[in-house]
Parts: structure tokens; sequence; C-alpha cells
């Protein structure tokens, strides 16, 4: 907001995951005066209850044992009871006052915040451009011709984020950016992405997917992608399985409500002429997992999780005693899961590493540059699995 305000207004979008929660606690940040609050469910758009209790009251809840006494907390009622394996997706709408965080330094405004959300982005007032920023971030405008920064924090802890901006921009038509195009890099030899697509804004993406590794004698792999739709009129939802790759047992589910969902396989060109409204085209001679489900009407979204398996012998595969897992990932994020028994002797993009509670080892891709990371995992079985199949 205006700098003399030292205030910054939040749209914090987050799920609860807890199967049967009914409520949803947002903490109010130490330091930070909340006002102006309102929260909208995500699916439906509607408003939602909630009311600002003490630390010692939200402890009264069996979900919330270790809330902290000196915070306060925005607690929600969610419009349903979170489903097994679903989501309760919420909108929480906040102003904060804080002037150690955000206040002006000369002619310039300071936002010096450390935020631990993995997943940020930051609209400056209008007139004012980035002249210092120590988060690597996509810098981008807003369709009223604000500048943003955009970033991925896929570290640990907090992101140390100081961003200077200093009023020296464009305001009102000559502000206003000129819409991406469908042009193709130029660099030669790759063709590259559209500039709408390079343009487009990683850590919003709508999407992640998780690869579980099958034992690669298999060359199977299931895997799940979590869609969000927000597009009014569409109604169904388009997989085009990559050349290559088998696909089976697919499978799909509202993440909101837990409602199973049809799946149906086709081609392209019978996608085209069933009349699904998908929102995307897909070439004829395809191979397309269609899900139906209601239209999506304004200011509403749905959250789809779908499932299935791929078999594809070129992207893994067994090199002697050694697991060779090789896939251009296109999403900016992307999680592996290597089968039991097995552990990581190579990854040749960075990763971050897990252990899951039953020992698999877990990698996750988090790609803020606008094109696909290409995956190579390689893997040996542990010295216990060996002794196991002796």
């Amino acid at each position: 907001m205006a700098p003399e305000t030292a205030s910054f207004k939040i749209y914090y979008e987050v799920t609860a995951t807890t199967a049967g929660a009914k409520v949803f606690y947002n903490p109010i940040r130490k330091g930070s005066v909340a006002s102006d609050e309102s929260v909208y469910d995500a699916m439906s758009g509607a408003a939602l209850h909630f009311e600002v209790v003490s630390g010692a009251e939200a402890r009264k809840d069996p979900l919330m044992p270790d809330a902290d006494l000196d915070t306060d907390y925005i607690k929600v009622t969610l419009a349903r009871p979170v489903p097994p394996s679903g989501q309760g997706r919420v909108v929480i709408v906040k102003t904060y006052k804080d002037p150690k965080s955000y206040h002006l330094d000369g002619k310039a405004i300071v936002f010096d915040r450390p935020l631990g959300i993995r997943r940020n982005k930051i609209v400056l007032p209008p007139g004012y451009e980035v002249v210092g920023l120590s988060v690597p971030s996509q810098i981008l405008t807003e369709p009223d011709g604000r500048v943003a920064i955009s970033f991925m924090h896929a570290g640990a802890g907090e992101a140390p984020l100081v961003l200077r901006a200093v009023e020296d921009a464009a305001t009102g038509a000559a502000a206003m950016p000129k819409p991406a195009t469908s042009e193709r890099s130029w660099e030669s030899p790759f063709a590259g992405e559209t500039e709408r697509e390079r343009l487009s804004e990683r850590a919003y993406e709508n999407r992640d997917i998780v690869y579980f590794l099958q034992q690669p004698e298999t060359h199977a792999f299931s895997l799940y992608h979590d869609y969000t739709e927000t597009r009014a009129g569409v109604n169904g939802y388009a997989n085009v399985v990559r050349e290559g790759s088998v696909a089976s047992h697919p499978s799909a589910y509202i993440l909101d409500t837990g409602e199973q969902l049809k799946t149906e396989e086709m081609t392209g060109a019978e996608m085209t002429a069933s009349g699904i409204n998908t929102g995307e085209t897909a070439d004829a001679k395809a191979h397309v997992v269609v899900i139906r489900f209601a239209p999506v009407q304004p200011a509403q979204t749905l959250r789809l999780r779908i499932t299935e398996t791929y078999t594809a012998p070129e992207s893994y595969r067994l090199d002697g005693g050694e697991l060779v897992f090789d896939r251009s990932l296109g999403r900016p994020r992307n999680g592996v899961v290597l089968p039991s028994g097995w552990y990581c002797t190579a990854s040749a993009a960075p990763a971050t590493v897990s252990q899951l509670p039953d020992g698999r080892v877990r990698l996750d891709y988090w790609d803020d540059r606008p094109e696909a990371v290409d995956v190579l995992i390689k893997a040996k079985r542990r010295v216990s699995a060996n002794q196991a199949a002796n």
C-alpha cells in the first residue's frame, strides 16, 4: 500500500489437510497489527465465518496443542469437513501494519521481511520500480501496470527478502503491459517456450506432481498430480500421455469434497468431437485421459487429484545393478520417490531430499526457470535390501 501507511494487504491461500478437520487456525504475526480481515472458501467463493482467538483458546482444540500462548489466531470455520486424503482450501485476506517491515529509506521504499511461506508474490505501489532484491525472483507486471516480484523458496527456513523500490516508473495507461504472445525464442538450436509460457508466474503454477517409482524391472511409476481449475465454463481436464509412455489405471477425485470422477481414454480427435470444454486442444492422434466434472462457475475453483501408472522403458530402467530415472519434468514443482530398498547415488538437477516414514527417499525439484528440468536420477540397492534378496 502507500508507503506512508507502513501497511500491506495480504491474500493468503492455504490448504487444511487434516481429515475431518472443521476449523483452521492462522497465526497473526507478532509485531504486526492486523485489520480488515475476511475469509473465503476457495472452491465456492463463499465467505466463511471466522473469529480472532488467543493462543490459550486455540490450545483447547485437539488440533492445536502447541499453539503459542503469546500469539493470536484467526480461527476459520471451514465450508465442509476436510475429506479423507482431501483438502479444505481457504483464502484469508488481511491488512498488516508493520513499520519495521515496510518503511521509507530516503527516496526508496523498503520491504524487509523474512517470509516463511515457500511461494510468494509482492506487488509494488503504482509508479514504483525494483532497484534492489535479495531473493532471486521473477519480475512481472500486473494487468493494471504495477510491478510485482514472485519467487519460490525451496530451501529450509525463511526466505530473507529485502526489496527496495523507487518512484520512477510509469503509471496509468503508459504502465500497462503489452499482452504476452505465442512467439518462441529465436535462440538456436532450440525453439524454446512461448513468450506467454516464459512469463507465466512460476510460483503460482497450479499443479503439483509426485512420481512413485516402482521396482525398476517393471519400468513403471505411479504418479498423482493435483490441479486447480479456475476458468469459468471448463467442464473437463485432459491429460495428454507423453509419447513413449503407456498410461494405465487412471482415476480422479475432487480434493475439496472427495467426490470420485469418471475417467475416459480417447484420442485428441475424439475429445474434440465430444464437445468437452477442457480449455485446450490436443493433437488428433494423441492419447488423452479425460476427466469430466460440472462446469466451473465464475469466482469458483476446483481442485482435482489425478492418479495413474506409467510404463516408460526409455525413461525408467535398470542398468546392470543401477536404477536409472531419466525424464524431463515440465512443471515448477515435482517430487520423485525412490522404490523401497534403494538409495540415491546421483541427481543431475539440484533437489531437496527427505525420507518418508516407511524409509523411502523423496527428492523434490522446484524449478523456478521457465523451462523443463531434466531429471537424471541414479540409485543403488541398500545393503540390507541386497542381503534380504539373497
